[in-house]
């Protein structure tokens, strides 16, 4: 076999494992659920920066979980303790090439550890009901363990 031959089974292996594995997280991502939601980093500009997903909460954590990504643990993390939301508005511009005009614009800071990031979260009807479930079953920053 000659080194061009040998180069493109190469190739077409990679290839091969790489599409496997694509389908292959985009399959449990559907497998365990979670709710659709449109995630981008502040700060941004315009339309610019929005990646497609799928949140899953678990106690006090919400998970992002890219479309696109080949990993297998979340792209971004949300503490309910660190996240506060700053503001709600109707998409925009251009960001009506991929929402409707049903979808939510949530502007999060995560006032946790991590202080300084900010997010935008773009979510329908019924992803904002879980996400707002979510935030407001958090435990009061006033309640506090008493010991007797």
């Amino acid at each position: 076999m000659s080194a061009s031959m040998l180069f493109m089974v190469a190739l077409v292996c990679v290839l091969l494992l790489v599409v496997v594995a694509l389908f292959y997280r985009l399959w449990k991502l559907r497998q365990v659920g979670g709710t659709a939601a449109i995630l981008r980093d502040m700060p941004a500009v315009g339309g610019h920066g929005w990646r497609h997903g799928v949140m899953r909460y678990r106690g006090g954590e919400a998970g992002f979980y890219r479309l696109s990504s080949f990993r297998w643990w979340p792209d971004r993390t949300l503490s309910r303790r660190g996240v506060e939301v700053v503001s709600r508005r109707a998409p925009r511009g251009d960001e009506f090439d991929i929402m409707t005009e049903e979808i939510v614009v949530l502007e999060l800071r995560d006032t946790g550890p991590d202080r300084g990031r900010g997010y935008e979260i773009a979510l329908d009807r019924g992803a904002l009901t879980a996400f707002t479930s979510w935030m407001e079953s958090r435990p009061s920053p006033r309640a506090r363990r008493r010991s007797y």
